[in-house]
């Protein structure tokens, strides 16, 4: 529901596909939270108002968590923004991965532990 609220205030349009069936842990929730909120605030910030796609999923005991956009991409994975996520993410013993190519848009990849 956070993030679905997190798309709806965005100022770029956001789908958001959330297939999870359980709540998960408060600490691994909070760390997804700040993925798709930081994700989402470079998308706006950078892409041009183009639209991005959020997916959550739980896939073999890990939170999956995506945030593609179809801005410009060219995004610096060692900006500020994405060192602090990447450190928050990792210091759950997650991984966060960015891929943005110029032209192609920015995907923001997380997998939290979760069990």
């Amino acid at each position: 529901a956070a993030v679905d609220a997190l798309g709806k205030r965005s100022a770029l349009p956001v789908t958001v596909d959330a297939r999870l069936t359980r709540r998960l842990s408060p600490v691994v929730e909070s760390a997804a939270y700040f993925v798709v909120a930081e994700a989402l605030t470079n998308a706006a910030k950078y892409g041009r108002g183009a639209p991005a796609r959020v997916t959550l999923m739980e896939e073999a005991g890990r939170l999956i968590v995506e945030v593609d956009d179809d801005g410009p991409g060219g995004a610096d994975p060692n900006g500020n923004g994405l060192t602090g996520l990447r450190n928050r993410v990792e210091a759950l013993d997650g991984i966060l991965v960015v891929r943005s190519s110029v032209g192609e848009g920015t995907t923001v990849h997380a997998e939290l532990p979760c069990e």
